[in-house]
């Protein structure tokens, strides 16, 4: 591997623990906001890595997308522990939904900062220089990336239990009772979406339209 090759790959890897860690803080800390100290309580607001380590989100998915040579990396970390009951007692469903949305706000706002900095450290002059252009551009896609992931109406996605959240608070007791009954399949539901290459277009289609809205033309 030469000295580029290894420069890409630690750049993608920080790039990816500022996306995934970030998402995962921003939901125990809004969720701390509301009266929730679950994730406080048991470390998981810290910005250390190693408490965030999921071993299939954070290392072997994002892994074999490199291996595959795939068009971008994603994945996940360990979920941040929330009592949504806390929150929804102290700040109702809205609370709720604040909670679901914080890791997507979060990566939408690392994107947009990102992508507005990235035109700064080009055309890199040196190999420190490349790093941290590289961190910059990995980070406007995969936050992008992920954000967008995230907000998919499937079980357990963030987007799925925004709208679980909203159809509660309007007593939509049907459409809730519904996710529950599809809640323990959306791990296969959701392996069927991205390995039918027509349906993980169509559900990433928003990754394009993101980028150009916030990339400099």
């Amino acid at each position: 591997m030469s000295e580029v090759d290894i420069i890409k790959v630690v750049a993608s890897i920080v790039a990816l623990i500022i996306a995934i860690v970030g998402h995962e803080i921003m939901h125990g800390y809004i969720a701390y906001k509301y009266g929730d100290n679950t994730a406080k309580m048991q470390g998981r607001l810290s910005i250390n890595p190693i408490k965030h380590i999921d071993l299939v989100g954070t290392i072997l998915v994002p892994s074999m997308l490199y291996i595959v040579n795939a068009p971008f990396l994603f994945g996940w970390a360990k979920p941040v522990p929330v009592n949504i009951h806390t929150v929804i007692k102290n700040g109702g469903y809205n609370a709720a939904i604040a909670v679901a949305l914080a890791g997507i706000t979060y990566n939408l706002i690392i994107a947009t900062i990102m992508a507005t900095i990235l035109p700064l450290f080009y055309p890199p002059t040196s190999l420190i220089g490349a790093f941290f252009y590289l961190v910059i551009a990995q980070s406007v896609m995969i936050n992008v990336v992920l954000a967008v992931f995230n907000l998919w109406p499937i079980p357990p996605l963030d987007g799925s239990q925004a709208l679980n959240y909203f159809a509660a608070k309007h007593k939509w007791y049907g459409f809730v009772s519904f996710y529950e009954k599809i809640y323990p399949y959306g791990m296969i539901i959701l392996i069927t979406v991205l390995f039918i290459q027509p349906l993980a277009n169509l559900f990433f289609m928003p990754v394009n339209w993101i980028l150009n809205l916030i990339l400099p033309s």
